[in-house]
């Protein structure tokens, strides 16, 4: 196969900026990324690449910025129809409009167009891979891995679990829960770039019964990843309380039903009590931020700079479709918004850093995707940090690349994306 050589510029992160501030960077203003039969070879000056390898086919980006395909850490991908819904909070959301659209997911037909269209949108956005909640229905799984298998995409999804507090035709039982993610984990669980995760939605949809069902399939197959959400509208916390009376907290409603641990991604995580904060620290859980739906449903403030200073790891998601974009651009904008709410804005290079190695870690596949490093696969994101006008016009003002790239984080659209290779194939229509 013919090597490629991709020429414009680079950003390559060599350590954490949340750690040791944007030097953890490397910038070339002339770089190159070398791809090989879908892994990335070399990265490095784009003369010193073009003279090494004489033979490879040029892909020249101008003045474009290469970077690793964005990875979205929490995302569902059945709410993708009903995306910017007004006018809710949680719980009543879930029964207006989440739920009612879920049941159109029995249709297996009805599942697969959505997955193709929710998958289309994330590499129009420059999104790469991406975790996702399925519905209750095994066929809604299905069809997410059979359309990200045809599109040659890392991603992580599973069977919806809920056996309560949830419309009929919604709920399955505790040994159906077991049953059917166990059948879909040993068909699809490393098939290709595809790994299951095991999903109960949150301890208000599920009974103690089912949560320890999930929790035993979790001891059995501890390399899967398990996701759910925790701590996000203090009313939700409320409902849990009232339903887990012997529960310590909201996390101990997992923990006592043997669902917290490393592998665990917890979605949204914003009221946590200080034994919350301890346990998920202690066990190395992943917290996974979700701003634009925060914002866009009134859950409160993600606190990045405490959690990320007391050294939990944390990934970045749209949570499409509470979050109100499919966009990872919009994403780090909403994420720096809550920054500068609680005091302490983040730096464009720790937004890129948590939309690529950031939620690579929270998804333990950092050694794989999310950066540009010799032997990563080659799942890539062409940026134009001119797209529009008012970006062109701000950017031309840039005394680095790093006020270069900003306008583009806090303005930019799926316009800025001029092309998404997957497995160094170009995958953006």
């Amino acid at each position: 196969m013919t090597q490629t050589l991709h020429l414009g510029q680079t950003l390559e992160f060599t350590s954490n900026p949340f750690e040791t501030g944007p030097d953890a960077a490397r910038h070339r203003a002339r770089g190159a990324v070398l791809v090989d039969a879908g892994r990335i070879i070399a990265v490095d000056e784009a003369e010193a690449l073009r003279a090494a390898h004489p033979g490879a086919k040029i892909e020249d980006h101008g003045t474009h910025l290469i970077l690793p395909g964005f990875v979205d850490a929490h995302t569902h991908y059945p709410q993708t129809a009903m995306i910017a819904s007004w006018g809710k909070r949680l719980i009543d959301w879930l029964n207006s409009y989440t739920f009612p659209e879920e049941m159109r997911f029995a249709d297996p037909a009805y599942a697969s167009d959505i997955a193709g269209r929710y998958l289309d949108l994330l590499l129009a956005n420059g999104t790469t891979s991406v975790c996702s909640y399925c519905t209750i229905h095994p066929a809604s799984v299905d069809a997410f891995f059979k359309a990200a298998e045809a599109r040659g995409m890392r991603v992580f999804a599973g069977k919806t679990c809920m056996d309560r507090n949830a419309p009929e035709g919604l709920r399955d039982t505790p040994q159906s829960a077991y049953d059917d993610s166990l059948a879909l984990l040993q068909r699809w669980h490393g098939r290709g770039r595809a790994s299951y995760v095991i999903t109960p939605r949150f301890s208000p949809t599920s009974t103690p019964e089912q949560l320890s069902a999930l929790g035993a399939l979790w001891a059995e197959h501890p390399d899967c990843l398990m996701q759910t959400h925790l701590s996000e509208q203090t009313d939700e916390i409320a409902w849990v309380k009232g339903l887990f009376p012997q529960a310590r907290d909201y996390l101990d409603t997992y923990e006592a039903h043997g669902l917290l641990g490393a592998n665990g991604l917890y979605g949204h995580a914003i009221h946590l009590e200080p034994r919350e904060r301890d346990r998920l620290r202690e066990v190395d859980a992943a917290l996974i931020h979700c701003p634009t739906s925060n914002t866009f449903i009134g859950s409160g403030l993600f606190d990045m700079d405490g959690l990320t200073r007391a050294g939990h790891r944390v990934g970045l998601a749209t949570d499409t479709g509470g979050g109100s974009s499919f966009s990872m651009l919009r994403t780090m904008a909403a994420s720096y918004e809550i920054g500068q709410l609680r005091g302490r804005p983040l730096h464009p290079s720790e937004l890129i850093w948590l939309a690529t190695v950031g939620s690579a870690r929270a998804l333990r596949v950092d050694d794989r995707i999310g950066q540009l490093a010799a032997g990563f696969e080659a799942d890539l994101t062409i940026v134009d940090l001119c797209s529009t006008p008012a970006i062109a016009q701000r950017s031309a003002r840039a005394a680095d690349i790093w006020e270069a790239l900003f306008p583009t984080i806090m303005m930019g659209d799926d316009r800025a994306i001029v092309q998404t290779y997957v497995a160094g194939r170009a995958a953006k229509a």
